[in-house]
């Protein structure tokens, strides 16, 4: 796995967990940031052929 791949999948990763966070603590400004961020990362990654785990938030 190249460093791009792993930097990509490693901030999916912390996103994910970051708007589970949000949406315990019933932030809901910061769950929407986190779930556009989420998105825009997901796109990237689909974009450069990078398979990112079926888990959905």
């Amino acid at each position: 796995m190249d460093a791009f791949t792993a930097g990509l999948l490693q901030r999916i990763k912390a996103t994910e967990s970051d708007l589970t966070r949000a949406r315990e603590t019933g932030d809901d400004f910061l769950a929407e940031v986190e779930q556009a961020e989420l998105e825009d990362l997901r796109r990237l990654a689909a974009e450069h052929g990078v398979e990112v785990g079926a888990t959905r938030v």
